[in-house]
């Protein structure tokens, strides 16, 4: 068959241990026998971040503005054990935060649904997508460990002098957290957030803690809803969706009682603590799609999930792993399906819808990673290992094309 052509490159971003693998076969049996696939190449493994003084993470970024659509695998957040482990210069940032924190995007994330896998929260009927904002917060935050006796202060310098505020008289040893956001990046998390519901027809949900934080939550909050009273709420009331506004506790109980079904935005950190809660509960933090949304227009698709580290060191011992590849795959999907939207190339659209519907036909058929096999309700399952479940994918896909 003739391969679909594409006319601009993704900006690949390579990634880490398990998924890196992954990722090579993904492109190998799902992608390069059907696509003339171009990308640009960025390789944010650890090492490579480490001899690259992380420098190769802005340029991804960088580029990522430069051609409109990005594809990433997932990367290690380096700790203590890991400077050991890989010998590195320093604690490297979190890739992802420099990247959402140069593209001051907003994190869409969702499950991918198949009706074999029933959700663990018997309520929960239809999808929940966590918006997350991308900016700020504890992923740019300034730390310091405190180690005798002592004031610390919030100390702000401006064109008209200094504002001083004690934030606590240290007796002996303890720890200080800094962090900050910008009303201009709040400002476009909701805009993003009110346009993405519009786009799909759901309500949004919206919230924040700014009983206790009555400065810097109560300024997301005042943000939102200055910005839906004087820009969306006419429109969403013209599309019958609704935005609503709770205390995160409440919000928390509300989604666990409803049949799901809206988009739920939250702050950088409280983001990235339900998305995972909802990926599991939905079954899978394999099966859990992921795209930052730019306000000027960028996209970077990437999984939801980690590395899967325990999986790397058994392939490297040469044993068997049995790795669900869903969200990878989708992420490569979503960012193809955005370049052919972009570049009038349906054919690469159609091609990422049927590799879509290949991968959910493959385990809704009972053929799955083992991860799934504890909660399908196929009678009849296939478990398989790692690159055998993109290889009945791929039987899938040909049948379908």
């Amino acid at each position: 068959m003739t391969k679909i052509q594409m006319n601009v490159p993704l900006v690949e971003m390579d990634g880490d241990e398990m998924t890196r693998i992954i990722w090579k076969w993904i492109k190998e049996l799902l992608i390069e026998p059907y696509v003339e696939l171009k990308t640009e190449y960025y390789d944010l493994g650890l090492q490579k971040r480490d001899e690259s003084n992380d420098q190769i993470t802005i340029d991804s970024a960088l580029a990522t503005i430069k051609y409109g659509v990005a594809v990433k695998c997932a990367t290690i957040t380096p700790n203590a054990q890991r400077i050991e482990e890989y010998n590195l210069k320093e604690m490297w940032k979190s890739p992802n935060g420099t990247i959402r924190s140069i593209l001051d995007g907003t994190v869409f994330r969702a499950p991918i649904i198949v009706d074999s896998v029933k959700p663990f929260i018997r309520t929960w009927k239809k999808p929940i997508t966590i918006a997350r904002h991308a900016y700020g917060d504890i992923y740019k935050d300034v730390e310091y460990r405190v180690e005798q006796p002592g004031q610390a202060e919030l100390v702000f310098t401006g064109e008209n002098g200094e504002t001083r505020q004690t934030i606590f008289s240290f007796k002996g040893k303890g720890v200080i957290l800094g962090m900050h956001n910008i009303d201009k990046s709040i400002a476009s998390f909701a805009r993003t957030c009110f346009n993405y519901a519009l786009d799909i027809k759901q309500d949004l949900w919206f919230s924040t803690k700014d009983t206790i934080s009555k400065i810097y939550d109560h300024t997301f909050k005042d943000i939102f809803q200055a910005i839906y009273d004087q820009e969306y709420k006419l429109k969403f009331e013209k599309a019958k969706l609704e935005y609503f506004y709770t205390l995160i506790d409440d919000a928390v109980a509300r989604v666990i009682r409803s049949e799901g079904g809206f988009i739920w935005a939250c702050k950088n950190y409280d983001g990235d603590v339900m998305s995972d809660m909802v990926a599991t509960a939905f079954g899978s933090l394999a099966m859990m799609t992921s795209v930052l949304v730019s306000p000027d227009g960028y996209y970077e698709f990437e999984a939801a999930h980690g590395t899967v580290t325990r999986h790397y060191y058994k392939h490297l011992r040469g044993e068997e792993t049995s790795t669900n590849s869903m969200a990878t795959i989708f992420a490569w999907t979503g960012a193809l399906k955005k370049r052919g939207e972009l570049d009038k190339i349906e054919e690469l659209i159609v091609f990422a819808d049927k590799l879509e519907a290949a991968s959910i036909k493959t385990i809704a058929e009972g053929v799955m990673t083992k991860d799934l096999a504890e909660l399908s309700e196929v009678t009849n399952k296939k478990v398989v290992n790692t690159r055998n479940f993109l290889v009945e994918i791929k039987q899938r896909l040909d049948e379908i094309l």
